[in-house]
């Protein structure tokens, strides 16, 4: 069967380790900057309120969501949503994600290209999670060609969607460690380093599924002989 293919394995494997490492290194960092109060004593929730407020974004409420950093900011509702262990913590860790978020809302009400480009192509990419693979597996295995082109459409459409992606948190942590700064949230350089390095963690978590993502359509592509080298 397909999915013990040796040659998926060779292609997708290193940045599917990768993704593993970067959700490991994410949970390391955050847990211990968790363990270190910011000098400012602020929350996340209050960090993500006095930043919004700074950029005239009053009306975004900020809000405590469940589940271990579902911290998001959602576009279509126009709130930031926090989760328990950012939302009341005033830790260096949580005031990095809560202003990273922050920074989400703002390129909102900036009219961020790159996050419109994103918005904009959410039905194709929710589309393509869903669909891709079944199509892209079924099609392949009872060679139906056409059925797994057509997954290969959608999972391209997901692969834009993950690549794009990159830009957009980028621009939402630089934003971060910026604002963290010149709002007087955290002060200190060992601070600075802390929230550096859970937002790294975190951006390092979207470069691994983009790289997989990337490996798993050449993959694709290749064995539907869409590449040289198809037999």
């Amino acid at each position: 069967m397909i999915v013990f293919d040796p040659l998926y394995f060779l292609m997708a494997g290193p940045a599917l380790l990768l993704a593993v490492y970067a959700q490991l290194k994410v949970k390391s960092s955050f847990a211990r900057w968790s363990r270190r109060p910011a000098g400012s004593g602020l929350t996340g929730a209050r960090t993500a309120r006095l930043i919004l407020d700074r950029f005239g974004l009053s009306e975004v409420p900020v809000e405590r969501s469940g589940g271990w950093l579902s911290d998001h900011y959602d576009p279509r509702k126009r709130a930031l949503r926090l989760s328990p262990d950012v939302y009341d913590s005033p830790s260096v860790a949580a005031v990095g994600v809560a202003a990273h978020e922050a920074g989400h809302a703002i390129q909102h009400a900036t009219d961020y290209a790159p996050l419109k480009l994103r918005n904009a192509i959410v039905p194709t990419a929710q589309l393509g999670s869903w669909l891709a693979f079944p199509m892209l597996f079924i099609g392949m295995i009872f060679s139906i060609k056409g059925l797994a082109l057509a997954g290969l459409i959608l999972f391209t459409g997901l692969v834009v969607f993950q690549a794009i992606t990159l830009p957009v948190e980028f621009n939402a942590s630089n934003r971060a460690k910026k604002l963290i700064m010149d709002t007087g949230i955290i002060s200190s350089a060992e601070e600075a380093r802390g929230v550096a390095s859970v937002l790294n963690a975190a951006a390092l978590t979207y470069v691994a599924a983009t790289l997989a993502a990337v490996m798993q359509l050449l993959y694709f592509a290749l064995r539907l002989g869409l590449l040289r080298g198809d037999d």
